[in-house]
Parts: structure tokens; C-alpha cells; sequence
């Protein structure tokens, strides 16, 4: 199974509209769009939202079949990842069930989220069934009790440990939803003591976004960016677009000698 990429664009999110910033991609066009012109300056993956004709986030099997197969046709080299995020408004259920109608090849899990019903036994037969169909699936963990409770999966079975990845997420819950470097450590070194064989990689909210990815980066991880965690650029500038935030942190990713 392939593993996750290292830069990975995360280009709307679940909330963000255009009345955010006008080049926030909501189309299939303009995500497909979007998507090849960071594919262009050095993004290897891609993390997606699809919205509704009023920018909605919508776990939409058919739009999300739609995106992947002309993704598969402009950038076959392009790891496609989408999203199951629940956005206060899907259960359990219904993130699993988009799961089963789409069968993607990769897919975003928010761990606190799937397993909001608490039910051990369907828990052990989702993840079961993803790994079975080949499906990588990223765990979303927002602290270090989500960290531990991935650990504790493992532990019983409930997760399967073989290509283990996961998504350590920089400042969500903290005021004002912003993010530090200093973050990193803690939570990267939390993580690898409990699963060291886990892929993993860090996304971060606010406008430090660049350094927490390098300090990421500096521990093992990959990076994931994009307007859906934070628009400005490392100088306080707002970002023209997407493309311009996966720039930067090339750049930046080359002249820490941190390229693959």
C-alpha cells in the first residue's frame, strides 16, 4: 500500500466559503482545477471536501466519484485522498456508509468522531472492512488522548496495525485557533512512543502554519496544507491561492535540506 504523500493540500475544508477568500475552491472544477496547480508546485497529494451548490460540505458519494475519476484522468500521479469529516452534522453512520458506497482508495478519519456511538463491535468491523478493500485510511488525532486512544485500537485488534497512518492536528482546539512550532514535539514524540511504526503528518492552523510543518517535518512527519487550516503566508501576507501556500513551503522544505 502506498504511503502518504509528503505534501499533501488540503485546499477548502468543511466550513470556508468564497465570502472567505475568493479563490477557495467549491466546484469540481475548481477543486480539480485547484488540485493540478499544486500538483504543478510540488503537492503530492490532495485532501478533499466536495460542497453542494451552496457551498455546503456534503459527504456525497457522487460528487466525490465524479472528482476522483477526473482527478484520475488530469493527474493519475496524484494521491487523492477524501474526507469523512463529520462538520457537526453527519453521525457515525452516515461517514461510514459514504465509506462503503464509495470505496476510495484513501480516506480521512476523525477518530473521535467514528467512534462518537461507541459501539466496540462495529468499530472493529468498519476498520476491518477498510483494510480488506484496500482503503488507507488516516487518522485524524487532535490530542494526546486521541493519540492514546488510537494506541488502545491497536491494542485489541480493533484497528489493524499494518499501514498504520495518521494526521496530528496543530491548534484546533486552542484559542483562536492558532498553532505554534513549540507544539510540535510534544505531540509528534507522544505519537511514535505509542505507535512507532504509524506514517503520520501534521497540518496547523493559523498563520504559522510553514514553521509547524518544518518542525514536523524535522520529526519524521509529512506535511498537509492548504486554506482549509490558515490563508497567510509566512510573512503575514494573505495567499493569492492554494498553489501559493504548497510554494512556500517547498521552498522552505528545500532550504531546511528536509527534501526527499
Amino acid at each position: 500500500m502506498r504511503g502518504l504523500p509528503n505534501i499533501m493540500v488540503a485546499p477548502n475544508g468543511a466550513k470556508l466559503t468564497k465570502a472567505d477568500h475568493p479563490a477557495l475552491p467549491v466546484s469540481l472544477d475548481e477543486i480539480v482545477t485547484c488540485a493540478l496547480a499544486c500538483h504543478a508546485a510540488g503537492a503530492d497529494g490532495l485532501h478533499a471536501h466536495v460542497r453542494d451548490a451552496e457551498q455546503r460540505h456534503v459527504l456525497d458519494a457522487g460528487l466525490y466519484a465524479e472528482l476522483l475519476a477526473e482527478l484520475k484522468h488530469r493527474a493519475p500521479d496524484l494521491y487523492v485522498q477524501v474526507t469523512s469529516e463529520a462538520a457537526g452534522v453527519f453521525t457515525p453512520a452516515q461517514q461510514r456508509q459514504l465509506v462503503h458506497d464509495l470505496q476510495p482508495a484513501a480516506i480521512s478519519i476523525a477518530l473521535r468522531e467514528i467512534t462518537a456511538d461507541q459501539d466496540d463491535a462495529v468499530t472493529r468491523r468498519f476498520f476491518s472492512s477498510c483494510a480488506e478493500a484496500g482503503i488507507c485510511v488516516q487518522h485524524i488525532l487532535y490530542d494526546a488522548g486521541d493519540v492514546a486512544h488510537l494506541a488502545r485500537l491497536v491494542a485489541r485488534g480493533d484497528v489493524p496495525r499494518a499501514n498504520l497512518t495518521a494526521l496530528i492536528v496543530l491548534g484546533r482546539y486552542t484559542t483562536g485557533q492558532v498553532s505554534s512550532p513549540a507544539d510540535v514535539a510534544a505531540l509528534a514524540t507522544t505519537l511514535t512512543a505509542a505507535l512507532p511504526d504509524v506514517d503520520w503528518s501534521a497540518c496547523a492552523f493559523g498563520p504559522q502554519e510553514t514553521a509547524c510543518l518544518i518542525e514536523a517535518m524535522r520529526h519524521g512527519g509529512k506535511a498537509r496544507i492548504g486554506f482549509e487550516n490558515n490563508r497567510k503566508n509566512a510573512d503575514g501576507g494573505t495567499a493569492a491561492d492554494n498553489a501559493e501556500r504548497v510554494a512556500e513551503l517547498v521552498g522552505q522544505v528545500r532550504a531546511a535540506g528536509l527534501a526527499g
